[in-house]
């Protein structure tokens, strides 16, 4: 995640409305995620800096394999 652009939103955003529009037998479920995730884009940089902060400060430090055992 990089800073927040206005045009990587759009782009976000028109790349999903493209995958509705040109998918018209998409399975109901899926089309509903696909427009969650269209809602949720942030739409100004405070909301999406809440986010990534939100994100990296609940994850967890170190390894994700214990490779020791």
């Amino acid at each position: 995640m990089g800073p927040y652009s206005e045009e990587r939103q759009y782009q976000r955003a028109e790349a999903i409305k493209f995958l509705l529009d040109n998918n018209p037998d998409i399975e109901p479920s899926y089309r509903a995620i696909w427009e969650k995730h269209l809602l949720n884009l942030a739409h100004n940089e405070a909301t999406y800096n809440y986010r990534v902060k939100n994100i990296y400060s609940n994850m967890m430090r170190g390894p994700l394999v214990n490779w020791d055992g």
